[in-house]
């Protein structure tokens, strides 16, 4: 039986509305199902329908069921050659972009990748000169709560900064007993906020840079068609757009975007 054909699927989904938790009918159902096995194990059920009577009663599941489906693997700089690309290509048109550049970061987690974006920009900015503040803004997003708290707080430890470049680090962090805090002059241009980027429209528009990783691969590909319609239209003409390792660009989407490096999964939106 399918997670689609499962009755007791139908009744999770009714149970769940309401809840600050992802569209679970818009996952791939290969991923949805491992992770929901997971949780059934853990609460002692057989099947969807058990579960869907105990989630909502018992303490914290619907937390530990969120944290599930939203898996964070995250860290500053991961797979650095991808950020190496994209500080090459801010750095090259940094010159034909006056004004302060925007950008979005989809679905960041604990605060990790919207942190190495902004430093991105930071670094761009400090060899151009002038005051940081005007020169950038990051518009962070994710569903889970808990996870926007960590990256408010912008404190980590020292393993989270194993993939990045010491020297930028230390430029835009300041150590702490257990590891690490981001600077306030970074802060003040990043904001952080709650999103559903399954139901949300985007956070803003005419964006020089939108970048989501290791996101869209748990979708299916008709969430992955409307999201890449979705990231396109935040997208100024020009714009760049960042995906994953695993990730790319699929039907009708091929059309809105130009590819940029195939190999890091950078694309820039038609300026058609």
């Amino acid at each position: 039986m399918t997670l689609s054909s499962d009755p007791g699927f139908g009744r999770l989904l009714r149970r769940l509305e309401g809840q600050n938790l992802p569209s679970l009918d818009r996952y791939k159902e290969r991923c949805l199902s491992r992770r929901l096995a997971v949780r059934m194990r853990a609460c002692g059920v057989s099947t969807l329908s058990e579960y869907a009577d105990l989630v909502g009663t018992i303490p914290g599941e619907l937390d530990r069921l969120r944290e599930a489906i939203t898996i964070n693997v995250t860290g500053f700089f991961r797979n650095p050659e991808v950020w190496a690309k994209v500080q090459t290509i801010l750095d090259a048109e940094d010159s034909s972009r006056p004004t302060r550049r925007r950008a979005w970061s989809a679905g960041c987690a604990t605060g990790e990748e919207a942190w190495t974006l902004a430093m991105v920009l930071a670094e761009t900015a400090r060899r151009s000169g002038g005051a940081l503040s005007r020169r950038f803004e990051v518009d962070a997003t994710d569903l889970d709560e808990p996870s926007l708290e960590v990256a408010r707080k912008g404190r980590y430890p020292v393993a989270a900064a194993k993939e990045a470049p010491p020297g930028v680090m230390a430029r835009w962090t300041r150590k702490t007993e257990v590891g690490f805090e981001v600077s306030p002059r970074l802060r003040q241009a990043v904001s952080f906020r709650s999103h559903d980027m399954s139901r949300d429209p985007a956070p803003g528009t005419d964006y020089d840079l939108v970048v989501c990783r290791n996101v869209l691969i748990y979708f299916t590909r008709e969430l992955q068609e409307e999201l890449f319609a979705a990231f396109a239209a935040a997208l100024r003409p020009g714009g760049l757009l960042v995906l994953g390792k695993v990730e790319t660009l699929s039907g009708t989407s091929r059309g809105l975007f130009e590819t940029v490096d195939g190999r890091e999964r950078i694309f820039r939106r038609s300026r058609d």
